[in-house]
């Protein structure tokens, strides 16, 4: 009879803790589902041009930083030219020789295929840009970040020309090396 009461007590052990795996399992796919709920919305964010306000912020300082701010979305895609851009900076004491390799970054996947096609005349735009520059402003972080500033805006000069559009939010550098 000892023994039957000692198996009771055991298979009343067994159940208990099957109920808390169960409890603990349904609460981890419970707390799951409602984080994807509640943060993994599938709407996009709403898409705000230069000189306009988000309706209903009016006299907000959301309303300035909204009207001077893009939001960007869908998917950054990258396009890498195809060879490092060489050439000679002249510099104060002695020119330079720079070896910059660019990468192009847009959104959407008929951006990407209008950079591929004309990356002949991105390179070139790119490569009159570069050869602009100083090796003394080179050296300094300023003066990259003004160099790809430029590279940025006469790029997306020359793909509004042909395409309407600018087409390449940004010119990233991916190497750069100075001698």
């Amino acid at each position: 009879m000892a023994e039957e009461e000692l198996q009771m007590e055991e298979g009343g052990k067994k159940s208990k803790l099957m109920i808390i795996i169960i409890a603990v399992v349904v609460l981890i796919i419970g707390g799951g589902a409602a984080y994807y709920f509640l943060m993994g919305s599938e709407e996009p964010a709403p898409v705000v041009e230069e000189g306009t306000a988000v309706a209903g912020s009016e006299g907000t300082d959301n309303a300035a930083a909204a009207s001077t701010s893009l939001v960007k979305t869908g998917t950054a895609l990258y396009v890498a030219m195809p060879r490092p851009f060489t050439f000679n900076a002249p510099g104060a004491t002695r020119d330079r020789y720079v070896e910059i390799k660019v990468q192009l970054m847009m959104r959407g996947s008929d951006n990407e295929e209008q950079v591929k096609m004309h990356i002949p005349l991105i390179e070139g735009t790119l490569l009159t840009s570069f050869s602009t520059a100083n090796a003394d402003d080179l050296a300094t972080e300023a003066g990259k970040t003004a160099i790809r500033a430029n590279a940025l805006k006469e790029v997306q000069r020359i793909m509004a020309d042909l395409t309407g559009n600018q087409v390449v939010e940004e010119v990233l550098f991916t190497g750069f090396v100075m001698q």
